[in-house]
C-alpha cells in the first residue's frame, strides 16, 4: 500500500510540556486523513513538524517520500500548508494575490493564467476576482486561501483548522471543493476541532493531550463504541438527567442539545426500567430511540476513560 504520510514515534517538548507524544500514523495517497481534537491537543504541532517547519524531539517522519528531519527543502516544493492565519493580503485583490503565490512558487507566465482561471472557477471565486481580500467574507478568504496554497499543484494538502469559525454554509462548499481536489489524487492531512466535520474524512485519528486515542474510518470509530445510546427527550431534561444519573443501570447521562444522550451496558432490556423510573419521577418522555453514536459521543466516550 502506497502512504504518502508515514510518522513513527513522533515525540515533541517544550521544555518540561510532551505537546505530542510517541505519534505514529499512516496516510494513504489520495486520501483525507482528520486530525481532531480539542484547543491543545497537538494538532498545530504535528502539522508544524509535518511540513519541517518545526523539528521533533524524537521520531522521524517522511511525507511525499521526504525525510522532514533531512530533506526539508524539498518536501516544501510537494506539499501546501495553509496555517490557522494563512498569509492573505488583504490590500490585493483575489487575482493579486494568487499572482503573488504564483511568483513565490516561481510558475511561469504561460502555466498560471489557466491555472489560475481554474483555481478561480474551481473555488466559486471567479466573480469576485477584482475584489480586495479585505473585503471577502470570512469563508471567501477560506477558499481565496486554499485557491492560493494550490498554486503550484502540491502532492499533499495541509490544513490546519480551515474552518475554524467560518459558517456552516461555507463550511460546507470548502469541504465540496476537497472532495474535488481527491480526484486529482491529492492527499489531505486537515486538523478540527469539529467532530460532525471530522465524519467526512476518510479516516481520522483522535488526539488528546498529545496522543493518539484511535485512528481509524469515522465508521470504524462508531463501530467499536461499547455501549447502547440512546437519545431520550423528556419534560424536563435536565431534571431527568440528574435522576437517570442516580441509577447504577446508567453509565452516563448527558445533555446534547434538545436531547439527552444515556448510555447502557449491552442490555436493552434495562431501558424500560429506566423509562418506568423516569414517568414515576414526575417526567412526561416526548421520544425515545436507540441512535448511532456521533464520532463526538466516541471521543467524550474515550477520555472519560
Amino acid at each position: 500500500m502506497e502512504y504518502t504520510i508515514e510518522t513513527h514515534n513522533l515525540t515533541k517538548k517544550f521544555n518540561e510540556v510532551t505537546a505530542i507524544s510517541s505519534l505514529t500514523i499512516s496516510v494513504k495517497k489520495g486520501e483525507i486523513f482528520a486530525l481532531v481534537g480539542p484547543d491543545g491537543a497537538g494538532k498545530t504541532t504535528t502539522m508544524r513538524i509535518l511540513t519541517a517547519i518545526m523539528d521533533p524531539t524524537e521520531g522521524n517522519a517522511k511525507v511525499a517520500g521526504f525525510d522532514i528531519k533531512t530533506e526539508g527543502e524539498r518536501l516544501r516544493e510537494h506539499i501546501a500548508y495553509m496555517s490557522q492565519r494563512f498569509g492573505l493580503y488583504e490590500d490585493l485583490t483575489v487575482e493579486e494575490n494568487m499572482l503573488f503565490y504564483a511568483d513565490l512558487y516561481d510558475i511561469s507566465k504561460k502555466e498560471r493564467t489557466a491555472l489560475m482561471e481554474k483555481l478561480l472557477s474551481f473555488s466559486q471565486m471567479t466573480t469576485f476576482k477584482k475584489r480586495l481580500a479585505g473585503n471577502l467574507s470570512g469563508g471567501m478568504k477560506q477558499k481565496l486561501g486554499l485557491a492560493c496554497a494550490l498554486i503550484h499543484k502540491p502532492e499533499v494538502l495541509f490544513l490546519d483548522e480551515p474552518t475554524n469559525g467560518v459558517d456552516p454554509i461555507s463550511r460546507r462548499e470548502f469541504w465540496g471543493i476537497l472532495y474535488e481536489l481527491l480526484r486529482e489524487r491529492v492527499t489531505i492531512f486537515i486538523s478540527t476541532a469539529y467532530l460532525d466535520e471530522a465524519e467526512r474524512a476518510s479516516r481520522v485519528g483522535l488526539i488528546h493531550k498529545g496522543k493518539i486515542l484511535l485512528c481509524d474510518t469515522p465508521e470504524g470509530i462508531q463501530k467499536q463504541f461499547p455501549y447502547i445510546l440512546m437519545a431520550l427527550k423528556s419534560s424536563d431534561n435536565r431534571k431527568t438527567r440528574d435522576l437517570l444519573n442516580k441509577e447504577s443501570l446508567v453509565i452516563s447521562c448527558k445533555v446534547f442539545g434538545e436531547y439527552l444522550h444515556v448510555l447502557l451496558e449491552k442490555d436493552f432490556s434495562q431501558w424500560d426500567i429506566l423509562l418506568n423510573i423516569i414517568r414515576q419521577g414526575g417526567f412526561e418522555i416526548y421520544e425515545h430511540r436507540m441512535i448511532k453514536p456521533s464520532l463526538e459521543d466516541c471521543f467524550i466516550n474515550l477520555i472519560g476513560e
